[in-house]
């Protein structure tokens, strides 16, 4: 999508930064890559454009270069029906160096203009080239015409004509040209990298912890045994908010792994996602006193589709890259989630304050329909967990995938640490989805409650509600729909066995998505309006989440299956 392309270079550019500032030596210099960019008139009015390129030319990443096709036309017509500011201005606001070429068929002052950026030392390049769209048709030229749809048969033959090329040959190509392309990637791409290798050699006998750090990250994968830095938590009914228990858990993700970084939209002191260590550092130009390009921490400011479409380019390079918000702020975030996705990165998206359990700031920030947007991404794995272990187990998954995104979606208030020698192990958070208890294990329970994040806490007290009725419940966590789908159909059904009917999901949002596991017979109990602002005790007892409305819900699902 337009101008996510240019916001995604700005974390393939930082990622070159921190490569270079972590793992450079002298006379190794391993990690110096620029990274270039194109844009057009579309690009350069999106929003994630002028966020990505404040925060670079905050940053002076005098190693990224935007190219800007100025040639004005969009979908529509000219731009000056639409766009008639001054761009490079606004880029010298950004704190970047302008270069302007007014032809873009001058090579010369193309090459002159790319030599300019590369010369530079304290700030990113734009170059701004003026062109014509579809030059040489002689009727469509510097049209929309040529924009958004094929310029036709005969217009291709005329402008075929015009290059000096055969007009009746189709996908021709001049002699020359391929000789042309193998000899600058020979020179530019085989020998470089060639050399690049024998480098590594050299700098793996030198620094062999460093290198093998490099060899993991190119691999995305984890270093041995990193699991047991995790901590394990006791049970405990007050527990703590999972935000608060992720927090820590993050801690000990950061000593394991060398590579793994991020940061958030300016809200890391409530999303508890700060890399605490001195050591960790934050990402800043050295000349600033503020941090180093070797920092692990990120602030991207209040910019959420810039974070996120720099997260990507920083996991694009390979890097275990994160970032966080309120999770209602996901809606900012959707295009640069969804691409994560898309491109099968596994960036980590934390998004926190997930539910009416936000209180007192009210409807504005409680997100009701946001955990159904994230479950319909495709290949996006969305994590919400119950308790503190089950949050542990989800990052084991989390840093172990190398190839699927994550959403990590946690709660403001304090949730039960749940007691494992009661309850079944939280490992089968891995799953998505697993039995936390039945009253009837060997048998058909009467009933099965689900639900996920600090509503499983819910469903455990109406289980001893239903037993004391004299019914038979079974309760399942569901921390992550997403992967419980990736389960076999054995195990699933042992989860939700097909013939017990009688089903109750409770979540603290819609109902969407909720019906496949409930189905005609079971009943959803959640919100359907949106929040009120108000301490967490009063909400829940205004919307009425309550064991005993779960355990009355449940017989009258029970009753249904009867009839």
């Amino acid at each position: 999508p337009l101008g996510n392309g240019v916001a995604t270079s700005v974390g393939m550019a930082i990622a070159s930064k921190w490569l270079a500032a972590t793992y450079n030596k002298p006379g190794y210099n391993l990690f110096d890559f620029d990274t270039y960019s194109m844009c057009g008139d579309g690009c350069m009015q999106e929003g994630v454009a002028s966020e990505a390129a404040s925060i670079a030319g905050h940053l002076k990443l005098d190693n990224l270069v935007w190219v800007y096709d100025n040639n004005k036309i969009t979908i529509e017509g000219n731009t000056d029906w639409s766009f008639t500011e001054d761009v490079a201005t606004r880029f010298v606001g950004y704190g970047w160096n302008i270069c302007r070429v007014t032809d873009a068929n001058d090579l010369d002052r193309l090459r002159h203009a790319f030599e300019t950026a590369k010369r530079e030392s304290n700030r990113p390049t734009l170059i701004v080239v003026d062109s014509h769209i579809a030059w040489g048709s002689p009727n469509k030229q510097d049209t929309h015409g040529a924009h958004g749809a094929p310029i036709g048969e005969e217009e291709i033959k005329a402008t075929k004509k015009f290059y000096g090329l055969p007009p009746d040959k189709t996908f021709h190509v001049p002699d020359g040209v391929y000789d042309h392309f193998r000899d600058q990637m020979k020179s530019n791409g085989t020998k470089k990298a060639q050399e690049w290798r024998e480098t590594f050699e050299e700098y793996k006998a030198e620094y062999p912890d460093l290198a093998q750090q490099i060899e993991l990250m190119q691999e995305r994968k984890m270093p041995s045994g990193w699991e047991a830095k995790l901590p394990v938590y006791p049970a405990s009914e007050t527990g703590m908010a999972s935000r608060n228990s992720n927090g820590k858990i993050m801690q000990a993700v950061a000593e394991a792994c060398p590579y793994f970084l991020g940061g958030s939209a300016d809200l890391a002191p409530s999303t508890k996602t700060r890399l605490e260590d001195a050591k960790f550092g934050d990402f800043m130009p050295p000349q600033t006193g503020w941090g180093t390009f070797a920092g692990r921490n990120f602030h991207f400011g209040v910019r959420e589709h810039a974070m996120g479409a720099i997260v990507n380019g920083m996991a694009l390079c390979k890097l275990r890259a994160f970032g966080s918000g309120f999770f209602v702020f996901a809606d900012y975030m959707k295009p640069v989630v969804r691409l994560s996705a898309l491109m099968e990165i596994p960036s980590c998206w934390i998004f926190t304050h997930d539910s009416i359990g936000v209180g007192e700031d009210g409807p504005t920030h409680q997100p009701i329909e946001h955990l159904a947007m994230l479950r319909s991404i495709p290949g996006l794995m969305t994590f919400r967990p119950g308790d503190a272990n089950e949050n542990v187990e989800a990052w084991k998954w989390i840093m172990n995938e190398p190839r699927r995104p994550t959403a990590l979606v946690l709660s403001r208030q304090n949730i039960p640490t749940l007691d494992r020698e009661v309850y079944a192990s939280a490992e089968g958070t891995q799953k998505g989805a697993y039995v936390l208890k039945c009253a009837c294990p060997k048998g058909k329970p009467d009933v099965i409650l689900m639900a996920s994040g600090s509503e499983v806490s819910l469903i455990v007290k109406a289980y001893d509600v239903l037993v004391s009725r004299g019914i038979k419940p079974r309760i399942v966590s569901m921390p992550s729909t997403d992967l419980f789908e990736c389960q076999t159909q054995e195990y699933k059904d042992s989860v939700i066995p097909p013939k017990i009917r009688a089903r109750v999901a409770v979540e603290f949002a819609g109902e969407f998505g909720w019906w496949k596991y409930v189905g005609l017979d079971g009943e959803f109990i959640g919100m359907t309006s949106f929040g009120e602002s108000a301490p967490l005790k009063h909400l829940m007892e205004h919307f009425n989440f309550t064991p005993e409305r779960v355990a009355d819900a449940a017989e009258r699902s029970i009753a249904k299956c009867k009839q």
